[in-house]
């Protein structure tokens, strides 16, 4: 597995190197030893699914404030995503930043997003579900996000037209109102 930063502090595309032969495939998407050399968190206590039936879905920009931060390793089990990691650490020297990373089942990647960073995406095809492996447990009293389209952040989302988003997604606060 290839651990290529982005350009949110912490953050990692997990590129799967996949050992393949006449019965198809075997490729390492985790290891604990693989994150704990590299100083990132490796024990995920919640693992969750997300499903979505149409092309141009966002969801997000989720996260959960302190002390209930979350850091998630995130893989497309099915489908493809356009998938941003926004950073909200103040004292980081990517606050207020963002990056994108496409992540295709195909492939199998994945990406690390550190704790203090916004997460959301948006689905390129019909039908497509992502893994969570999150740290820790969801708390709802804790869950907050941002706007998807914060004039602020700026973010090139990639399907502008005939999107589907939740209203509770549609109406998060802007990144300068939190």
């Amino acid at each position: 597995m290839q651990f290529e930063p982005l350009a949110v502090a912490g953050s990692f595309a997990l590129r799967a190197e996949p050992v393949l032969d006449e019965r198809g495939g075997f490729a390492r998407i985790f290891g604990a030893s693989d994150f704990a050399q590299r100083g990132l968190v490796s024990c995920f206590v919640q693992h969750s699914v997300s499903f979505s039936t149409r092309r141009g879905t966002v969801r997000g920009l989720h996260f959960q404030k302190a002390p209930f931060s979350e850091t998630k390793l995130v893989r497309c089990i099915r489908g493809a995503v356009f998938d941003v990691i926004v950073d909200l650490r103040p004292k980081s020297p990517t606050f207020r930043r963002w990056c994108s990373v496409e992540l295709l089942a195909d492939r199998r990647d994945g990406v690390y997003i550190p704790e203090g960073c916004a997460h959301g995406f948006q689905t390129l095809v019909d039908d497509c579900e992502l893994e969570y492996l999150i740290t820790p447990e969801y708390v709802p009293s804790a869950a907050r996000g941002v706007r998807w389209d914060d004039a602020l952040l700026a973010i090139n989302w990639p399907i502008s037209t005939d999107i589907t988003i939740s209203e509770r997604d549609r109406t998060l606060p802007s990144v300068d109102a939190l």
